[in-house]
């Protein structure tokens, strides 16, 4: 069977789009979303190409952008194209560069859709990015849905190439002269998703030459296992989760004992309301204690242990969502970002130029207890590169902080003192000097 043939069967079986409808294609220039634009027209689609130039890589990215045109064109197809300013934007939020350029792109893949009359989104996700994803999950920490790989169906976007090898992929082009442009970036062992895709899974593929098949196999399966389990928490959320005053009442005690109660809890509060794993975690260990009242939040909730129940609720614009940050683990969220912490001596330290989202601290000026919270009116620290102290308020105001960010600024404080505004200052007396010797390295990324 031809790619094209099992690309028409698997987009059939699995019902992602008909001949009817409008398709955007998101296409970078690179081999595995100009297979999919070339396999999506030998179908007969209804298409249109969509490029993001983020303009991070210079001629490269002028490159790429001119290639996607030119087939287009040479398609026959809609044709758009779009600049983003993404230095820009992550010098505004924050954000890395992979978080900066994601959320810019799919913001403006929906709005293009809903402006131009497009029904469907495709990426050009293959299983290859799945397996890899399956891994980088995997080492970071993770419960069975994050072992699911990629998602073929995520709203109107669509992945019609996951059941597709690079390999594949790659023969596909070369066999029907498709054109494409390797992107420098990819090479570079920087980031965790190349760490594996050139050092872990070339390994893996030496040991067992099948591992692409079989890789898909299992996470088609944990898939599948995740599904059924989605049904089951359904069920037993109707028994053990009520709906009072705007509250949400989990009850440990309607759960099944046979059941492992601290699984079922952290599938009703992952599915239902976003908490993280490690977050559940302690608050299953407060359960079992018997503790009451201390918090525990998500992105827009927040959870406390009360007389054995767990009561969940909406976060309230005054509530500072205070919580304690230890060094011994290696994250904690924050809002709707999640900081990696890492201590290391000052010999590994390579650059004290860093971005805003990441701060270097002299981690023997720390005083603990370290905390994580909103900013409060009153708050001051002593910015970087100045001597006197200066209002948290009067910072923002001064680094033209947006109301709506400024409600979701937070602070990292060391026995009660700030030592950064998240993702934006830290504080002059905790910078690196020549003194340094241990340093903590914190990244923020949005989740």
């Amino acid at each position: 069977m031809t790619l094209l043939e099992k690309f028409e069967r698997y987009i059939a079986d699995h019902e992602l789009v008909t001949k009817q409808n409008r398709i955007i294609l998101t296409v970078s220039g690179g081999v595995d979303s100009m297979v999919m634009m070339h396999l999506f027209v030998k179908a007969g689609y209804d298409v249109a190409v969509a490029h993001c130039n983020f303009q991070l890589r210079g001629q490269e990215s002028e490159e790429d952008e001119q290639l996607v045109a030119d087939q287009a064109a040479k398609l026959g197809i809609p044709h758009f194209n779009n600049r983003f300013d993404t230095k820009g934007e992550m010098a505004l939020t924050g954000e890395s560069v992979q978080m900066a350029a994601r959320r810019l792109r799919y913001a403006w893949f929906n709005q293009l859709s809903a402006d131009e009359g497009y029904d469907t989104i495709a990426v050009a996700h293959h299983a290859d990015d799945s397996i890899e994803t399956f891994f980088i999950n995997l080492l970071r920490g993770t419960g069975l849905k994050g072992l699911t790989g990629i998602s073929m169906l995520n709203g109107k976007v669509i992945r019609p190439l996951l059941f597709a090898s690079r390999h594949e992929i790659k023969e596909y082009a070369k066999s029907h002269s498709i054109p494409f442009r390797e992107d420098s970036s990819n090479r570079s062992t920087k980031y965790l998703r190349n760490k594996i895709r050139l050092g872990i899974v070339p390994r893996l593929r030496e040991i067992v030459p099948q591992f692409t098949g079989i890789m898909c196999s299992n996470i088609d399966r944990l898939t599948e296992t995740q599904l059924f389990i989605n049904h089951a928490i359904e069920k037993i959320a109707r028994d053990a989760v009520e709906h009072i005053g705007g509250q949400d009442i989990i009850y440990p005690d309607r759960i099944d004992s046979g059941f492992p109660l601290g699984f079922v809890i952290y599938e009703i509060m992952s599915q239902y309301y976003s908490f993280k794993g490690d977050v559940v975690d302690s608050l299953c260990d407060a359960l079992k204690v018997g503790a009451t009242g201390k918090r525990f939040y998500a992105k827009d909730w927040v959870a406390y242990t009360d007389r054995g129940r767990i009561i969940i609720s909406r976060i309230d614009e005054k509530d500072n969502c205070a919580v304690a940050v230890s060094l011994a683990k290696n994250k904690v969220y924050c809002g709707s970002s999640v900081l990696y912490l890492e201590k290391m001596d000052i010999g590994a330290v390579e650059n004290l130029r860093v971005p805003e989202h990441i701060a270097l601290l002299d981690l023997d000026t720390l005083t603990e207890p370290l905390e994580l919270r909103k900013w409060q009116e009153g708050d001051r620290f002593t910015p970087l590169g100045m001597t006197d102290q200066k209002k948290v308020s009067d910072f923002l105001i001064d680094e033209k902080v947006s109301l709506p960010e400024k409600k979701r600024q937070f602070v990292l404080t060391a026995g009660g003192e700030i030592v950064w505004v998240v993702g934006r200052r830290i504080d002059n007396r905790h910078k690196i000097t020549s003194k340094t010797e241990n340093v903590l390295r914190i990244t923020k990324e949005n989740y």
